[in-house]
């Protein structure tokens, strides 16, 4: 787990935390412009309880790392644009003026101020604010070490799976084979009984053949007794 001094001396450790911006309102609460995405010099040395000086020289120790994280300088017409539409902001606030820079507004957005939080020595707001983010990167070590406790059982129960399914494959290759071959049966069973269904269909037509020959035959009887019986009578 870095540690304090580590996040003041390390760049590298301190872009890795440029994330956790939520620490800040958890600290105190960060006045914005009303655009809600920046804030001024003076006013990042209000959040900090410290002077402006101050602030601008942590700046100007590290522009370039500031710079990265959200740092920029209006002049010109983006000044005039920016005091413009900020003027707007102020105005449907219900505030009466806003205070314009003559020639130059440096602006920080939260990002840029946590950054000064972990470079602002001389704070006691900047320290709970890096001790924060110190506690809420134990926490997430704590939950990183965790989630991979459960992910080395998860992989031990797939190994025990995996043995599983490799003692089960050859029961499975049996019974694949067992009904592979009562598939065979089943089949075989079908063509002798349509088979036999041919042949009883056949039979069915001999006995109804052979019905007629009965029909015929007593028909014949019939004739034969009756002529018996007027040979009789003469």
């Amino acid at each position: 787990m870095p540690t304090e001094v580590a996040l003041l001396e390390s760049r590298t450790l301190r872009g890795e935390q440029m994330g956790r911006v939520d620490v800040l309102d958890k600290v105190k609460s960060l006045v914005m412009l009303p655009d809600g995405i920046h804030v001024r010099t003076e006013d990042v040395a209000r959040y900090f309880e410290v002077s402006t000086e101050t602030v601008k020289k942590v700046t100007q120790r590290h522009r370039a790392e500031v710079e990265e994280n959200g740092l920029v300088v209006l002049r010109g017409s983006d000044l005039r644009l920016f005091q413009r539409d900020m003027l707007s902001l102020w105005e449907r606030e219900g505030q009466q003026s806003y205070p314009q820079a003559a020639t130059q507004l440096t602006l920080y957005t939260r990002r840029t101020v946590l950054n000064i939080a972990l470079l602002l020595r001389d704070s006691d707001i900047a320290r709970c604010v890096r001790t924060y983010v110190l506690d809420a990167e134990e926490s997430l070590r704590t939950q990183y070490a965790s989630l991979d406790h459960r992910v080395t059982r998860i992989e031990s129960c797939l190994t025990g799976v995996g043995s599983a399914l490799q003692e089960l494959g050859p029961v499975l290759v049996r019974m694949s084979e067992r009904l592979d071959s009562l598939d065979r049966k089943v089949e075989m069973t079908h063509q002798v009984v349509g088979a036999m269904s041919l042949r009883l269909t056949d039979v069915q037509q001999d006995v109804g053949r052979l019905d007629g020959r009965m029909d015929a035959f007593a028909g014949q009887l019939k004739d034969l007794r009756r002529r018996n019986g007027q040979r009789g009578q003469r």
